[in-house]
């Protein structure tokens, strides 16, 4: 049993932490991917699509990965004006949304639109969202024993409160009270993790923070939070490093 005495705020990962990897890996992007295109023509003119294409555009113009300038001249875009054709500018900016998708860039637009395009798998039955097998009954107990729960992840906010809302548990939102993405920060900066504890006002030494990613982890124990390494079956990465491993939250007091 791992102990958690003088902890007030419990800080979770989701991928590779109480989600299986491969639901994020194998099933929502290539959700998202498949229907990146019909999404976006139906809803270019409206917000808040209309705003995050205009941040598409805007990264991309400031994209010096080699395909994305590669693709950018294939499609046209180099030397076109903004007062192109609609369509052919969303089809365009989804063959580039989808290469930062291959490439598992973490464009924040990107992850808004990801989490619009899996609002609607969710709300129809396409996605559930599978959480290990001893996530609900840990949450409820940490919960109930009075710590205060957060999620820290690099899909949206948005995206985030759908997995819990739609999870194989029910919807779990209620257990949770903080929600961060990278809008705080990236989460390889120490920096973030002190950006979070202010936010859910509480000191850094009393955050327990549990990820399956090893920089994560030294990141938020540079910022004086506790940490624990998310070592679960199917995750790419199972060296814990310094860090204490845990595979199941049962083992986890309270």
């Amino acid at each position: 049993m791992t102990d958690i005495n003088g902890i007030s705020h419990l800080l979770l990962d989701i991928e590779g932490t109480t989600c299986p990897v491969s639901f994020v890996a194998q099933t929502l992007f290539p959700y998202a991917a498949s229907r990146l295109e019909p999404f976006l023509l139906e809803h270019a003119d409206q917000e808040p699509v209309q705003s995050l294409l205009q941040d598409v555009e805007d990264a991309w113009q400031a994209d010096s990965d080699a395909q994305a300038m590669v693709l950018r001249r294939s499609t046209g875009q180099l030397q076109q004006s903004a007062v192109e054709d609609g369509g052919s500018t969303v089809v365009s900016k989804a063959a580039y949304l989808r290469l930062l998708i291959e490439q598992d860039r973490k464009l924040t637009a990107l992850k808004d639109l990801q989490g619009l395009i899996w609002e609607a798998g969710y709300t129809n039955g396409d996605l559930v969202a599978p959480l290990f097998a001893e996530v609900s009954a840990a949450l409820r107990r940490w919960s109930s024993a009075g710590l205060e729960l957060a999620v820290y992840s690099s899909g949206s906010v948005w995206a985030q409160q759908l997995l819990y809302a739609h999870s194989s548990s029910g919807d779990l939102r209620h257990l949770f009270k903080h929600w961060f993405d990278t809008r705080i920060g990236a989460k390889q900066k120490p920096a973030s993790y002190l950006n979070i504890a202010e936010a859910m006002g509480a000191a850094a030494e009393k955050v327990l923070f549990i990820s399956d990613a090893l920089a994560e982890c030294e990141a938020a124990q540079s910022a004086g939070m506790r940490v624990l390494f998310s070592s679960r079956p199917g995750n790419p990465g199972r060296d814990p490093g310094p860090f204490e491993p845990i595979e199941d939250f049962s083992t986890l007091l309270p």
